[in-house]
């Protein structure tokens, strides 16, 4: 056997051994479940829901929705986890996903190390609602008598940990003052109890204060977006009173950690190709809430800039649960 065929028929073989592998790891599964860590009807599930269908359109695959709620949204991401690593059981979540790590040191997963960031889907700002007859008209008045009396001022939220705590949290911390938490068991009761003038503020997604806000019990006083939302082009930012301050939610689609980079890869160029369509654009809208373009690294780059943010405001306002 000549040199030529050998090496020929050795670069054959290698080029064999090599092909399974490779193709194992870009094999999208036949089935997949997106699991959303919270209950059915928000935004979390809407979202997965329509993404279900359409990836099972665009891809060899039937995907399903199973909603694992509990505890903050930990008992859902904890099973994810600890899921097959084979692109078979995706999450879709929210920027809660990182605020609910922030405060609980005994769950069992790392925010960070334990997911590999798929695609973003969108996000959108959060607004800061008073309830209609608040003396606070803008938000400049009620920062003045925060900071004139720390503490005087309470707000409501869905609990501890949740992304509307943080979000005043946060804005308590740059302003060098103290609010009152008030923690319900949802937001809708949070806001109703802020239109009943129970509560001072609360910082809602605008799809949890559609109704109310339609309803003209409550208003808005300024969104958390750096830059003017363009649903609201007439509602202040809340760095227009407090310089610096930035909090966006966002939703995306994260997998078990060792799942193959090619899986990941082509999930997310088929959630993107999905996200850009009209009928999602319309939905997002809907929801106060852009598209977003994301490749996994720049999704991964967010998801730890969020964890790192919310694990300091954790520290700096003693907010824990153990």
């Amino acid at each position: 056997m000549s040199k030529a065929v050998f090496l020929g028929l050795a670069l054959m073989v290698g080029a064999s051994a090599a092909l399974p592998a490779a193709a194992a790891d870009a094999q999208i599964p036949q089935a997949i479940t997106i699991v959303v860590p919270f209950p059915p009807g928000g935004s979390n599930d809407v979202f997965a829901r329509v993404l279900a269908e359409k990836l099972s359109a665009k891809l060899p695959s039937s995907v399903i929705v199973e909603n694992r709620p509990g505890a903050g949204g930990t008992i859902g991401a904890d099973y994810v986890a600890r899921a097959p690593a084979d692109g078979s059981v995706l999450m879709l979540s929210s920027s809660s996903l990182t605020t609910s790590a922030a405060v609980q040191p005994n769950i069992k997963y790392d925010v960070v190390r334990s997911f590999a960031p798929v695609a973003m889907l969108a996000k959108s700002p959060m607004a800061l609602v008073t309830g209609k007859d608040s003396a606070y008209a803008k938000l400049p008045d009620l920062l003045a008598v925060g900071k004139k009396e720390p503490g005087k001022l309470n707000y409501g939220s869905a609990g501890l940990g949740s992304v509307n705590q943080m979000a005043a949290e946060i804005l308590a911390g740059e302003a060098r003052t103290s609010f009152t938490h008030v923690p319900y068991k949802g937001m809708s009761q949070a806001l109703n109890d802020l239109a009943g003038g129970r509560v001072d503020f609360v910082v809602a997604s605008f799809a949890s204060a559609a109704s109310l806000l339609k309803g003209d019990r409550i208003r808005v006083l300024a969104v958390t977006s750096p830059e003017r939302s363009q649903f609201y082009p007439d509602v202040p930012t809340v760095a227009e009173a407090q310089p610096g301050y930035s909090v966006e939610l966002w939703w995306g689609v994260l997998a078990p950690a060792a799942t193959p980079q090619p899986i990941v890869s082509e999930l997310n160029r088929a959630i993107r190709a999905i996200v850009a369509e009209p009928q999602m654009r319309e939905m997002f809208a809907n929801e106060s809430a852009v598209p977003a373009d994301l490749d996994p690294a720049q999704f991964a780059r967010q998801v730890r800039a969020d964890a790192a943010k919310w694990k300091q405001v954790a520290k700096d306002r003693h907010i824990t649960i153990e």
